[in-house]
């Protein structure tokens, strides 16, 4: 049996979530207000939640397309 490994853009696209959604919840919690203007808005740490969403479901697609070819034995 082959050993499984993880494609490298999920591994990318999964430790840019953690980090996008580290800072979306620090900005919710008004940790950034002093960093930059931006923050100063709630909706800052809104849309850093929603791009690490957007992160992590980018990173799923190359790790289900690595799964379906595992599993037809490519």
């Amino acid at each position: 049996m082959k050993p499984h490994h993880w494609p490298w853009t999920f591994v990318f696209f999964a430790a840019l979530g953690a980090v996008l959604l580290l800072a979306g919840g620090a900005a919710l919690a008004g940790l950034l207000r002093g960093v930059h203007p931006l923050f100063g808005d709630d909706m800052a740490g809104w849309a850093l939640i929603v791009s690490a969403v957007a992160s992590f479901l980018t990173g799923a697609f190359p790790l289900a397309l690595r799964r379906l070819a595992e599993r037809e034995g490519a």
